[in-house]
């Protein structure tokens, strides 16, 4: 006797907890047939997902022309995971034929409406505990039951069956949920759309700073070329006068030596104690060889300022100035170089016009 009972309230806690399963997150009630499987593999009645989808769907359809008008989409209530329809709209959703015939196998174990516990559990009236609350005041925004209407405190409010305001607020609390879903669409729209342009201004940002690199780099190719032109010839000069006044120290180099040689060639003639000796041999050698480097004494020496380079200064600051100037197109520089590009064509072939911006 224990164990049936045991069991059978095991299996009450079973059905109950199946019940939890059955319940439709858009209505709260269990799921109306026929029911429909999201890509989610969640579930919604067609109805409620039909009100979620028309709810949004206007929004979607309002949208930038790149949205094709025959494409409707919503989020799912249980997960936000995207559902995008086609034509067909909810219609086109596959229905899960498991779930309605669990809720047909539920239906005939209970025997019972497939109605919320609320609703079967009856609650009392607090002053008159044998009557049901069956009614709804509308006055003071309450539930009461018949007999607070007749002899009560509500006898004066007007009233209405509990069943029609119960219908009218859950319609209402389901087109507030659907409301609220397709608003949270929209926000995730703008959201979406948001990180969009992020994405995209920091991919123009990456483009453009990229572009601003490259064409210094062109400017330092060109600083640079011209700094290694520079300093070539100053280079091919200092050469120049280097190689010119190294010469003639080896000129003059060579004529002293020969001087040196003869100035001692004439001391040891000094020394000869023989008259006649000496005369033929001053005569006939050191005295001719004296007077011809005398004579040729008189050798090219370089002109004055010979050493200096001055004329190889340059001025940077023109440059420096046109450097520190560099920034960024307006829309009426952009005009104005179209409009002389063709004017530049004509005046110098092979020129790009562009030589002074980026």
């Amino acid at each position: 006797m224990n164990f049936t009972l045991d069991f059978k309230a095991g299996m009450g806690d079973s059905m109950e907890n199946l019940e939890k399963q059955l319940i439709c997150p858009i209505c709260l009630e269990i799921f109306t047939k026929p029911v429909v499987i999201l890509p989610c593999q969640h579930n919604l009645c067609r109805k409620c997902a039909n009100d979620v989808y028309q709810a949004s769907n206007s929004f979607w359809q309002n949208r930038s022309s790149t949205t094709v008008s025959t494409v409707g989409r919503f989020r799912c209530p249980s997960c936000r995971h995207e559902v995008i329809l086609d034509r067909h709209g909810v219609y086109g959703l596959q229905r899960n034929l498991l779930v309605e015939n669990i809720i047909d196998i539920y239906k005939s174990e209970t025997n019972r409406p497939l109605l919320p516990k609320t609703e079967q559990q009856q609650l009392m009236c607090d002053q008159h505990e044998e009557e049901k609350i069956n009614i709804y005041c509308l006055t003071c925004e309450t539930p009461t039951c018949s007999m607070c209407k007749v002899f009560g405190a509500h006898k004066d409010c007007d009233v209405a069956p509990l069943t029609v305001i119960y219908k009218r607020q859950k319609t209402e609390l389901s087109d507030a949920i659907a409301v609220l879903v397709a608003g949270n669409d929209r926000i995730q729209a703008l959201i979406s759309q948001m990180e969009d342009i992020c994405r995209t201004v920091k991919e123009n940002g990456r483009r453009q700073m990229q572009n601003i690199s490259d064409k210094f780099d062109e400017l330092f190719a060109i600083i640079e070329e011209r700094k290694r032109e520079l300093i070539e010839t100053v280079g091919r000069e200092q050469d120049r006068k280097l190689g010119h006044v190294r010469s003639l120290m080896r000129r003059h180099g060579d004529h002293l030596e020969m001087s040196i040689k003869l100035v001692e060639t004439a001391i040891q003639s000094m020394e000869e104690p023989q008259m006649a000796v000496f005369l033929q041999r001053l005569h006939h050698s050191v005295l001719d060889r004296i007077t011809d480097t005398a004579k040729a004494s008189n050798i090219e020496q370089t002109e004055a300022g010979f050493e200096s380079m001055d004329h190889f200064i340059i001025n940077t600051e023109n440059a420096a100035d046109m450097l520190r100037g560099i920034d960024f197109q307006t829309a009426e520089d952009g005009e104005d170089s179209s409009d002389e590009a063709p004017e530049d064509l004509t005046n110098s072939p092979g020129q790009s016009g562009e030589s002074g911006r980026l």
